[in-house]
């Protein structure tokens, strides 16, 4: 039974969830009531729930046999996650090498000693990076990563973890060596795309999430080709990651299964970029449009700085606005005559502390990652004797933070809490006193992923910069909240997508096509609403499957149905989605099957709620900014804030509850405008073409 506070699978007749407490329900799956844990059948509708075990035959000769029976849950009753969707999901298959010689030449218990461990740190590695583990075998492990929850960069955290497992390996490897035992190496395997994920009762109360389709074979094939020892990557997870690793390309191959040869890719390392602005420099940044009013502000923030009136700028926005690309141009603008200290949280790192101190740090005193612990230690030593003798004790709270204590760790016996507020001292102290010497611009990106521990240093900071000459530079989206706002020293900014004049500016920098691609670029800006990232990924996208070409100015190359929504655009929404309660999530799924545009008398018919339930849930998505009330006479409507919600929405549902939820929704429109049916024949038509109902199609197309 999964919770819909944190969506926790547990073990089914609990009556609380084991992982947050929330109350369980079981939710029926043909009016959506919810019903207490114990119960067998629906309160309101008398349906057997979902999760009732089948009970044996009479003259069953198997009652007490230990297989279980399995039984996969049929598509068309519910659109919860578990019961099945559509994903785009990065698969990674791993296995130990050699595992099967060894178990050969040891006693089983001795060569599970050996193969447990290191099973253990793949497992750990897939974890660290939010990865699902859908299945673990003697010797390799079969994970996901993009779902059950999604993420926007789903495929860096899939080669994340393999690099991960690598490097746990060789080091488990030289202990075996050490101990006169053969090293062990694993062999790595990874595809991205889209899957059918759907839950898998097999009794007792336990399910398995598993995925079906193409993505999963080809990246259990990758893992076939791998050399031992290394990763291999498809084409597809090849464009997602590109830059972001280090890649080796191995030519096309022979794959079994797939009728034509598949180019793959050897994962060496990481690569040179780190964020999506950087990737974007990479292939050359677009103009820079519709910001002036944002720009303004932060220089004379800048002033106040300079004159030793410490400030906090924040950059407020939805992803894709241009938060980074704002503060990229300011500082090409403005750093002349700063220091400037730069770094970011990343979308994995909440669990890991300090991470982007650390990065702060080494920029500060220039690390490099060739640089061994001795060298580290001399130069941290030596720029703070230059910096400030007196800020000599801070240094081992500094060596310990970045793993550079020589010996025995003088602060390892220390209370922990003592010792962390030292540390975030120690850092405050050498940021102030850097500020009398130069004006200081310190920049901290991405605060929506930032860890406890440098929220801590944030706030410290900002409760000591009044005076200094520092700029404290922060952006983040609008789930992310701080305790600054009072500060007289504070100035936020909300970056709205850009409007319809600026939008069209950019348009045309990103394609300087002649009139046959206005209709194209008008198209593309309504979907996208204005927002920059996804226009530029659309774009890209558009180049890459061939739709347009760049001889000299750019030209349709061939004609186009429509414009699919790039996996990078459908990592950030879907992972916006996902973390709705699985019911509201459940919901925007069928708003997104009845349009961008829906009055409220149409979901009450299609969805089955009750009006407070569904008021509250409407409600919710309204505060989460997924959806818009407009004026309307009559009846309440709303709308989609971005039609590619909506589509990602509908994208998401199995073909089969697609078709399910559109008959519903001609049943409900016929059955609501009963009168006036020749004012609706277009959303008629639409529903019914969409569904199985064929007859319904036809009479409503031909009239």
């Amino acid at each position: 039974m999964r919770c819909t506070n944190c969506g926790t699978e547990n073990v089914a007749g609990k009556k609380f969830c084991s992982q947050c407490g929330s109350g369980l329900a079981s939710r029926c799956p043909k009016c959506a009531s919810e019903n207490a844990p114990a119960a067998r059948f629906c309160g309101d509708c008398g349906a057997a729930l979902a999760g009732i075990a089948e009970p044996p035959a009479a003259n069953s000769s198997q009652t007490g046999s230990t297989v279980s029976k399995i039984r996969v849950t049929p598509e068309g009753l519910d659109a919860t996650a578990l019961e099945g969707e559509r994903k785009t999901v990065t698969a990674l298959f791993a296995d130990i090498k050699g595992s099967t010689e060894l178990e050969q030449d040891l006693d089983p218990e001795e060569a599970r000693a050996i193969v447990d461990p290191a099973l253990k740190l793949m497992i750990d590695a897939v974890h660290r990076y939010d990865g699902y583990i859908v299945q673990s075998t003697g010797d390799g492990i079969f994970a996901l990563f993009g779902a059950p929850v999604a993420h926007e960069d789903h495929p860096q955290r899939a080669l994340y973890a393999a690099l991960r497992m690598q490097e746990e390996l060789r080091r488990c490897s030289d202990k075996l060596l050490a101990d006169g035992r053969a090293p062990l190496e694993i062999r790595v395997g990874a595809n991205t795309g889209e899957v059918v994920v759907r839950s898998i009762s097999t009794g007792g109360g336990h399910v398995e999430y598993t995925p079906i389709g193409h993505t999963t074979n080809l990246a259990s094939r990758m893992q076939t080709v791998a050399p031992t020892g290394s990763i291999a990557i498809t084409e597809h997870t090849r464009r997602l990651v590109e830059g972001y690793f280090a890649l080796k390309p191995r030519g096309p191959t022979r794959v079994k299964g797939v009728s034509e040869a598949v180019n793959v890719y050897e994962v060496t390392g990481l690569g040179p970029l780190r964020t999506r602005l950087q990737r974007s420099a990479g292939r050359g940044l677009t103009k820079f449009v519709g910001r002036e009013r944002e720009m303004e502000a932060m220089k004379a923030a800048a002033e106040r700085s300079k004159s030793g009136r410490g400030q906090i700028v924040a950059t407020m926005a939805e992803a894709g606005t241009g938060k980074s690309r704002l503060f990229f141009e300011f500082k090409a603008v403005s750093q002349s005559g700063w220091m400037v200290l730069e770094t970011f949280s990343v979308s994995h790192g909440k669990s890991s502390a300090y991470l982007p101190v650390i990065d702060l740090l080494h920029t500060y005193f220039r690390i490099a990652g060739e640089d061994d612990q001795r060298v580290r230690r001399e130069k941290v030593a030596g720029r703070l004797s230059i910096l400030d003798p007196s800020l000599e004790d801070t240094r081992p709270y500094l060596f310990s933070l970045l793993g550079i204590v020589e010996g025995d760790d003088p602060l390892a016996q220390m209370d922990g809490q003592v010792r962390k507020r030292r540390t975030l001292d120690a850092i405050k102290r050498i940021i102030l006193r850097e500020s009398l010497n130069q004006p200081l611009m310190v920049i901290f990106e991405d605060l929506h992923w930032i860890d406890e521990q440098t929220q801590e240093l944030l706030n410290l900071l900002a409760d000591s910069i009044g005076t200094a000459k520092l700029l404290l530079l922060v952006n983040y989206r609008p789930e992310y909240s701080h305790q600054w706002g009072s500060k007289t020293y504070y100035t936020q900014l909300r970056l709205d997508p850009l409007g319809k004049e600026s939008a069209e500016e950019m348009m045309s920098a990103l394609l300087d096509g002649g009139k046959d691609l206005i209709p194209l670029k008008r198209m593309i800006i309504e979907r996208t609403e204005g927002t920059p990232f996804f226009m530029e990924e659309i774009v890209q996208s558009l180049f890459d499957d061939g739709v347009l070409m760049r001889n000299g100015t750019v030209k349709l190359a061939r004609s186009m149905n429509a414009v699919k929504v790039p996996a990078t655009v459908q990592g950030v929404l879907a992972a916006h989605i996902d973390r709705l309660p699985a019911e509201e999530k459940e919901l925007l799924q069928t708003l997104g099957v009845l349009g961008r545009e829906f009055p409220l008398g149409l979901v009450r018919s299609v969805t089955l709620k009750a009006d407070d339930n569904l008021n509250r849930m409407l409600g919710d998505l309204q505060l989460a900014e997924f959806i818009y009330e407009q004026p309307a006479v009559g009846d309440t409507e709303y709308t989609f804030k971005h039609a590619l919600t909506q589509e990602v929405s509908y994208n998401s549902l199995l073909i089969e509850r697609r078709k399910l939820l559109h008959e519903r929704a001609g049943q409900a429109l016929e059955s609501m405008f009963a009168e006036q049916l020749e004012d609706h024949l277009d959303e008629l038509a639409h529903h019914y073409s969409r569904s199985d109902n064929v007859d319904k199609a036809v009479e409503y197309l031909g009239r």
